[in-house]
């Protein structure tokens, strides 16, 4: 039995559907993961976030098809594993929200993360030490990629 990819996005993800800069490898990703039923695991942080945006994010949001999301609550353990991040200053305190981003995805162990945040998120340094982490308190490795990276060889 084939197990269905499980996708992580953050809040960029969503918000880059309707960014210049992004939209185009963004719309891509999501007809994609329409396609080959791929999961997209989706975290109470980034609904919340999501609450705050524009309305054409939050309607574009609600229009995902639920049957494809998996919705993740923010656990004790993840705050607990987003703060060692912060500790460990793989990023200053500002990017508490990230960290606890990359905490849920670890936890809740998707195949990976996806974000445009490429300033605290994919980053190769951040990603080396939210994995060395990770490694330290006996997670699993984070997969870490932009939208454009996920579905290249289709």
């Amino acid at each position: 039995m084939i197990m269905k990819q499980r996708i992580y996005i953050d809040t960029s993800v969503v918000g880059g559907y309707f960014d210049e800069e992004f939209e185009e490898a963004t719309k891509l990703f999501f007809k994609k993961v329409i396609e080959t039923k791929t999961i997209l695991v989706v975290s109470k942080l980034l609904e919340y976030e999501v609450s705050f945006a524009p309305d054409n994010v939050r309607d574009f949001f609600d229009s995902l098809p639920k049957e494809w999301i998996e919705y993740i609550e923010v656990t004790e353990d993840a705050k607990t594993l987003a703060n060692k991040y912060i500790e460990e200053k793989v990023v200053g305190k500002s990017s508490l929200a990230d960290c606890q981003h990359i905490a849920i995805a670890t936890l809740c162990r998707v195949n990976v993360l996806v974000s445009w945040n490429f300033k605290h998120i994919v980053n190769l340094p951040r990603i080396h030490g939210y994995n060395s982490i990770n490694m330290k308190e006996g997670q699993q490795i984070l997969e870490i990629r932009n939208p454009k990276e996920i579905f290249k060889n289709d």
